[in-house]
């Protein structure tokens, strides 16, 4: 890194090698190049045949050839310890290369891409645009170069330009195109947008604004004061053309330039101070402005010190602090604060949400997009000379308190002490970022009290507008209903974005619901076949299960009866016939002295238990099953033969 020292010969060499006079520009292009003298020049110089040799590395790097000649507003030769030292080649000269220029030129509504060899002429690029834009040269200005104006007969090489360049034609002398009416051209004029160059006169710093047609002078005034802190009452400006005498006219209708206009703005002295300058020298001023709307910008026209005006009146209302300093909880700090916003400036005032930052957030936007609101954040200051008069006059203003409690949610802080200042810088930074939070750091006591206006968005929250203390009610209701317009537009599309996300999701829930249900009626149908099916198969392990026990009921019964008698038997036999309900016979022998129910058991063995069937005869009829099981056949009249039949029990 370079000394202060070797800085400041590296510049006086980079301003005697380029003829760049203008110090702040010179300190632009080396520090682009990190303070590299030889990359600073070439960027700057057209390559050309020469060598230029840096003594920090010791080695020569090509470079453009440097002639003192071609250089009549250097500094002085510097001394043999520069860190630069051009290098004539002492032998042979190739011709250098032709460098190329882009040019894009705008006239009206239209643009020229213009492309030359640096060794033209500007007049040359006239020539060009006359054949271009049928407009005769003698009728032409071009505008733009970066030097101020310049000669046809201007090289372009001398005026080391880059490789693009942007200029713009004027023709005052022509009348403007025309139209069916006076009205449309205007119309079209503000739909322009103007390009404005505002030079601040004190710190020599240069603003590129852009203003649609329609903005008013008014406006652009207001901006220049939120850059330069210059109040819209002290600005004085050059550069303004004559017929704009009126703060509320607007630009299109101004007399512009178009579509770059070039203006000074710098602060008004005392008259004291005025009176000594005009009489050193003239100063060409085209327009002094003069706001109604900046009454309360500063006490020192009328003689008094802002201090004398505004902080002895409200000295004697302060009788405790807004907030209380390092407070714990915010619900409790705002408590305080709305009761004391209440002793000063009486009941008639917003509805200042009673909870933290991030609670307010919650009930401005994280709700249904038709519920939603702005976000309004009131800012205080004790300490501010406008305080009184903004709370008082603006904030208490029935108008202005109607509007808030219908379209915002307003939170409040006081930033007197230091401890609470941090702490909303910190919130700040937290959820705006830190352009907002350093924005709002760099104010001014007597730029407060502040109001911001906020916009809850998808992804983050947005700082639409902030509004400083100097202001009227008209102007402050403006800019109220000029952020309500940005958030109802952002609203509707919220709520029709919402509207159909609500309503993909109610068809995605019948659908869903649908979807459950038949997965339930399958559910339930699988479940009662799995039912019918273990209801049937257990149905059958109980028939099986009680197949098996009457199988072997039977055997056993089979097994354990007393073999048949013949017929010719030393005992009496009676043989009986049983017919089943199917219509067979079942025959067999007994002894007449057998029990009955040696009978029951044989026609158990065929399958037909007693305690299912019953056994009747036929003459008499009667159920033999009734009958005592240990009496013999002998006994109930068995003997010697009878047929019998069987008969499912009911």
């Amino acid at each position: 890194m370079a000394s202060n020292m070797d800085r400041e010969m590296i510049l006086a060499d980079f301003q005697a090698c380029t003829g760049i006079e203008n110090i702040d520009e010179a300190i632009t292009l080396l520090e682009q190049n990190n303070w590299d003298l030889v990359a600073a020049i070439n960027g700057v110089i057209p390559q050309e045949n020469g060598i230029l040799q840096s003594e920090y590395g010791g080695e020569t790097i090509p470079g453009p050839a440097f002639n003192p000649a071609s250089h009549p507003a250097s500094a002085p030769t510097s001394s043999s310890s520069s860190a630069f030292r051009p290098v004539m080649p002492s032998r042979q000269i190739v011709e250098r290369q032709p460098r190329m220029l882009d040019f894009r030129v705008e006239y009206r509504d239209r643009n020229v891409d213009v492309v030359l060899e640096d060794s033209c002429t500007v007049g040359e690029i006239k020539q060009i645009l006359e054949n271009e834009l049928q407009i005769p040269v003698s009728k032409m200005l071009l505008k733009g170069w970066k030097t101020g104006d310049v000669e046809d007969s201007t090289v372009l090489k001398s005026l080391h330009l880059p490789k693009n360049n942007s200029l713009y034609v004027l023709t005052p002398d022509l009348p403007p195109p025309s139209s069916s009416s006076h009205s449309g051209a205007l119309q079209e004029s503000l739909n322009q947008n103007f390009m404005l160059i505002i030079t601040h006169r004190e710190v020599q710093r240069e603003y590129n604004l852009n203003f649609s047609g329609s903005s008013t002078i008014q406006e652009v005034k207001r901006n220049v004061y939120d850059l330069t802190s210059i109040p819209v009452r002290h600005q004085l400006w050059e550069g303004w053309p004559t017929s704009a005498t009126d703060d509320s006219m607007c630009l299109a209708e101004s007399g512009l330039s178009y579509p770059c206009h070039r203006l000074t703005v710098g602060r008004r002295s005392s008259p004291a101070q005025t009176r000594k300058q005009s009489e050193e020298q003239s100063t060409d001023v085209h327009m002094v402005s003069d706001s109604d709307g900046d009454d309360f910008e500063d006490a020192t026209e009328f003689g008094v010190d802002d201090g004398e005006v505004f902080g002895m009146a409200s000295s004697a209302l302060r009788k405790s602090p807004m907030m209380p300093e390092n407070a714990e909880n915010e619900g409790d700090a705002l408590l305080q604060f709305t009761a004391e916003f209440s002793s000063r400036y009486g009941d008639c005032h917003p509805v200042f949400f009673i909870g933290s930052l991030e609670a307010a957030f919650q009930e401005a936007f994280y709700v249904k997009a038709r519920d939603r609101k702005l976000l309004a954040i009131y800012l205080h200051h004790d300490e501010s000379v406008l305080t009184n008069v903004f709370c008082s006059q603006m904030l208490c203003a029935e108008s202005i308190v109607s509007y808030l409690s219908q379209n915002f949610i307003t939170w409040a802080w006081d930033l007197t002490k230091d401890s609470n200042r941090a702490r909303f810088l910190t919130m700040c930074n937290r959820h705006f970022g830190s352009v907002v939070a350093q924005t709002i750091r760099t104010q001014k006591t007597d730029q407060f009290p502040l109001f911001l206006i906020i916009m809850g968005k998808r992804s983050s929250n947005e700082v639409l507008n902030v509004i400083q203390g100097n202001t009227t009610v008209d102007e402050l209701m403006m800019r109220l209903m000029a952020a309500m317009e940005i958030f109802t537009a952002q609203q509707q599309e919220d709520i029709k974005d919402e509207d159909e996300r609500e309503a993909r999701e109610n068809v995605k829930r019948e659908q869903d619901e649908a979807y459950r249900l038949s997965l339930e009626a399958d559910r339930a149908k699988r479940e009662a076949h799995e039912r019918e099916m273990a209801e049937q198969f257990r149905l059958e392990q109980i028939r099986k299960e009680q197949e098996e026990e009457r199988e072997a009921i039977r055997l056993s019964l089979e097994q354990a009866l007393p073999p048949e008698p013949k017929e010719e038997n030393a005992e009496p036999v009676s043989k009986l016939r049983i017919r089943t309900p199917s219509g067979e016979f079942l025959e067999r022998r007994f002894l007449a002295s057998s029990k009955l129910q040696i009978v029951f058991d044989f026609v158990a063995s065929k399958g037909f238990p007693w305690d299912e069937y019953k056994l009747l005869s036929t003459f008499p009829r009667r159920d033999v099953t009734q009958l005592d099981p240990n009496k013999s056949l002998l006994e109930v009249k068995l003997f010697p033969q009878e047929t019998l039949f069987l008969e499912a029990k009911e």
